[in-house]
C-alpha cells in the first residue's frame, strides 16, 4: 500500500494585521482558519504575488542556507518587477533568471553535464492571460534559457511571420541556439557554463559509470543497485527551477527551467520543455471559476508521461484546493496507470490559485482577491520561497518527507492562503 503523508499548512491573511495560526500536523488534511480583521480596517494594497521553487530531490542540511538565499533573491526580483508595474509574465521571467544564475541550481549557469559533459538546458513559459507559451529543449551555450522561451512567447504574439508562416513556440538544440542569438540574446561559451559543483559531479558520476559497466556477479549488480539508489537521493538528483505569479490586475503566469538529469543522453528533452507538463498557467474565464499557474520538478519522464503541471492545473478548480492537490498527486501521479511499472514516482509541484473575493470588501474603491499557493512533492525534499509585494523580504522553506516514508511512494502537502486586494 502506498503510504500518505499530508502537511496542513497555515493560513494568514495580508489584509489583515492580526494572524492566527494553527500547529500543522502530518495527518492533517484540511485548512486552518483565517482570523477575520474587523470590517472597519482599511486593507493594504498590495501589487501581486509570487511562489518560487529550487527544485524537488535532495537538500542537504550543509547547503539549506544557499537554497533558501537563491529562493529569496528570486522572489525578491519577481516582487520588484510587480512593484514596477510588470506583468505577471515579465516577473516570472525575472524570477527563473535569478534562479538560473545560481551555481547551487540545476538551471542555466552550474546545470547536470550530459553523457558527453556538455549542457543542455530545458525551459519554458506560459501566459495565463493569453494563453501563449514558449519553450526550449536541449539548448547549449545560452546563459538564461527562460529568456529564450519568452522571447519565443512575445514573438509569437505578435501574429504571422512573413507569407503566412506560424512562429514557433518550441525550438531544440542549434535551432534554438542561432535563433536566440538572432533575437539578441547574447551566447556564452560551454566553458563558462559548467560550476565547479557541476563538474566535480560529473567527474564521480562518471567514475561510478565506468565502475558499475565492470560489473557482472549478482553480488556485485546488488551493489550497483545500491549505488544507484544512493546517487539518486545526492545533490545531482535535484532537477529544475520555477516560478509562478499573479499580478496587481490577477494575470497568472508560470515558468520552469532545467538542466536535466545528471549523464542524461544527449539531446534528451526533459519536462521543463514540454506542454503541460513543466508549467502551466491560465486565468479565470467563464468555463474556470479560478486563475491557476503550477509548476513542476522533478524526473522528467514521470512528469511527461503524466502531464502533471496541466493535471494539477484542472485540479485546482475544485471547491477544496487542499483535497484537490492531494488527490490529484496521488491518483494522477503516485498511482497513475502510465506510471505503473515505476517503483518509485519522483516528483514536486507549486501551486497558485486566485479568484475575486466573494464577500464585499471593506471599502467600495477595493477590489479583493483571494490567493492560495500550494507545494507538494514525492521526493525527499523540495525547496520554496514565497513573497507578496508588500512583503520586507521573502519566506523560504525546505519542506521534507516524514522519517521513515520511502520517496516515490509517499508524498508531503504544504500551503498557505492570502488576500491581496488593489485599489
Amino acid at each position: 500500500m502506498i503510504g500518505l503523508s499530508s502537511y496542513a499548512g497555515v493560513m494568514e491573511s495580508l489584509m489583515n494585521s492580526a494572524e492566527e495560526q494553527q500547529p500543522s500536523s502530518p495527518l492533517a488534511n484540511s485548512w486552518s482558519k483565517i482570523q477575520e480583521s474587523s470590517k472597519n480596517q482599511k486593507p493594504k494594497c498590495v501589487g501581486g504575488f509570487v511562489l518560487v521553487h529550487a527544485g524537488a530531490g535532495y537538500h542537504s542540511e550543509s547547503k539549506a542556507k544557499e537554497y533558501k538565499h537563491v529562493c529569496k533573491r528570486a522572489c525578491q526580483r519577481a516582487v520588484d518587477r510587480l512593484k514596477a508595474g510588470a506583468l505577471a509574465v515579465e516577473a516570472v521571467a525575472a524570477a527563473l533568471v535569478e534562479l538560473e544564475d545560481s551555481p547551487f541550481t540545476n538551471a542555466g549557469m552550474g546545470s547536470n553535464l550530459n553523457l558527453s559533459g556538455e549542457i543542455e538546458c530545458d525551459a519554458s513559459i506560459m501566459d495565463g492571460k493569453s494563453l501563449h507559451y514558449g519553450a526550449v529543449g536541449a539548448i547549449s551555450g545560452i546563459k538564461n534559457p527562460v529568456l529564450v522561451a519568452n522571447r519565443l512567447l512575445s514573438e509569437a504574439q505578435k501574429g504571422k511571420l512573413s507569407a503566412g508562416r506560424i512562429p514557433p513556440c518550441f525550438l531544440v538544440g542549434r535551432g534554438a541556439h542561432d535563433w536566440a542569438v538572432s533575437h539578441g540574446i547574447p551566447p556564452c561559451p560551454s566553458e563558462k557554463m559548467a560550476s565547479k559543483f557541476s563538474l566535480s559531479a560529473y567527474k564521480r558520476n562518471k567514475r561510478k559509470m565506468e565502475l558499475a559497466e565492470k560489473i557482472d556477479t549478482g553480488h556485485n549488480h546488488t551493489k550497483k543497485r545500491r549505488q544507484s539508489s544512493e546517487n539518486e537521493n545526492g545533490s545531482g538528483c535535484l532537477d529544475t527551477v520555477g516560478a509562478v505569479v499573479i499580478d496587481l490586475e490577477g494575470n497568472v503566469a508560470a515558468a520552469v527551467s532545467s538542466g536535466g538529469l545528471a549523464m542524461k543522453h544527449p539531446g534528451r528533452v526533459g519536462q521543463a520543455a514540454h506542454y503541460g507538463c513543466g508549467c502551466w498557467a491560465e486565468n479565470a474565464c467563464s468555463m474556470n471559476s479560478h486563475s491557476t499557474a503550477v509548476s513542476t520538478s522533478g524526473c522528467g519522464e514521470h512528469l511527461i508521461r503524466t502531464m502533471l503541471a496541466r493535471e494539477c492545473s484542472a485540479a485546482m478548480q475544485s471547491e477544496d484546493a487542499h483535497q484537490a492537490l492531494l488527490e490529484a498527486m496521488q491518483n494522477k501521479f503516485i498511482s497513475s496507470p502510465f506510471l505503473a511499472g515505476e517503483d518509485r514516482v519522483l516528483g514536486g509541484v507549486i501551486v497558485l490559485r486566485c479568484c475575486r473575493c466573494v464577500e464585499p470588501p471593506p471599502s467600495q474603491n477595493i477590489q479583493g482577491i483571494l490567493v492560495e499557493f500550494l507545494w507538494s512533492h514525492t521526493t525527499e525534499s523540495m525547496c520554496v520561497g514565497y513573497m507578496s509585494a508588500q512583503d520586507s523580504k521573502a519566506k523560504t522553506h525546505i519542506s521534507r518527507l516524514p522519517p521513515g516514508t520511502v520517496p516515490g511512494q509517499c508524498l508531503a502537502i504544504e500551503g498557505e492562503k492570502s488576500s491581496l486586494c488593489k485599489p
